[in-house]
């Protein structure tokens, strides 16, 4: 704006000494007669003053490469820089730390799942002029360039992948795409701050399967686990058992019968080795009253 300002005060200025000349040429003739080449060539500046951008105003975060006669000369900014149009040409660079938003792209996995994936690219110009001046000369647009990289590494290294393994390595494809762009980057003069996947879309249906396919294997290994234990307490029961006589396996018989009889049930049914362990002790019994 104060630039635009500047300019417009300028052209004014050439205006007002414009007329107080023609006012002149009216009251001496003669005089500007003989000087018509010198006001042509003041009609010509103004036209050149009033046509091309020949002061630039750069703020802090901007820079001008400036191009005579087609090669680069010089770069303007921060501040005032001066052109010399219509020779002097100039881009635009912007040095602040730029975000680019990667569209989204729609990849098929290894095994051939349909992901949507969306990325993101943090960048920025290096502020010392020989970068300033690589990224105009060395890429057409290193915005776009960045994107397309970026792009065509996440469909390569996704198209090899299973989706597990895709979701288990994000952070590897991350690091693999930010080390790769800032690669070809540098010699754009451009420094990659930051660049990773930012969403990765998957099909409902596909998540479904995988939360199916997890509970499925946690009620294995619930019931694997539930096995295990129960071996072990009929391994407790059996090595304990082995240590019992005749007369400890009376006495847990006997102690069973009386948890029964506490019961509300008419019938009972005796084990056949309780029946057998009852002959045993009435034939002792009888053998000693004879």
């Amino acid at each position: 704006m104060a630039q635009k300002l500047v300019k417009q005060a300028i052209f004014g200025g050439v205006i007002i000494l414009l007329f107080i000349l023609l006012v002149a040429i009216i009251q001496l003739q003669d005089f500007f007669l003989r000087n018509i080449l010198w006001i042509f060539l003041g009609l010509i500046v103004l036209f050149l003053v009033w046509k091309y951008d020949y002061l630039l105003q750069l703020k802090d975060f901007e820079r001008a490469v400036i191009f005579r006669l087609g090669k680069v000369h010089r770069v303007g900014g921060p501040g005032w820089a001066i052109l010399l149009p219509p020779i002097e040409t100039y881009y635009a660079v912007d040095v602040r730390t730029q975000t680019i938003d990667v569209k989204p792209q729609n990849v098929v996995t290894k095994d051939q799942v349909e992901v949507r994936v969306d990325a993101v690219i943090y960048l920025k110009v290096r502020k010392d002029n020989e970068s300033v001046i690589k990224s105009i000369v060395e890429v057409q647009d290193y915005r776009q360039a960045s994107q397309l990289y970026v792009v065509a590494l996440i469909r390569d290294a996704i198209g090899t992948m299973n989706l597990s393994e895709l979701i288990s390595n994000v952070e590897q494809l991350n690091a693999k795409m930010e080390k790769g762009l800032s690669n070809i980057a540098h010699s754009w003069g451009v420094t990659i701050e930051s660049a990773k996947i930012t969403t990765m879309d998957i099909p409902a249906v596909v998540l479904s399967a995988m939360h199916d396919q997890k509970a499925a294997v946690q009620k294995k290994l619930a019931r694997i686990e539930a096995a295990e234990a129960q071996k072990i307490e009929i391994d407790a029961v059996k090595a304990a058992a082995e240590q019992l006589n005749e007369k400890a396996l009376a006495y847990y018989y006997v102690k069973a019968l009386e948890k029964v009889g506490e019961g509300k049930s008419t019938k009972f049914i005796f084990p056949m080795e309780l029946s057998r362990l009852a002959e045993a002790i009435g034939g002792r019994i009888a053998g000693k009253e004879k």
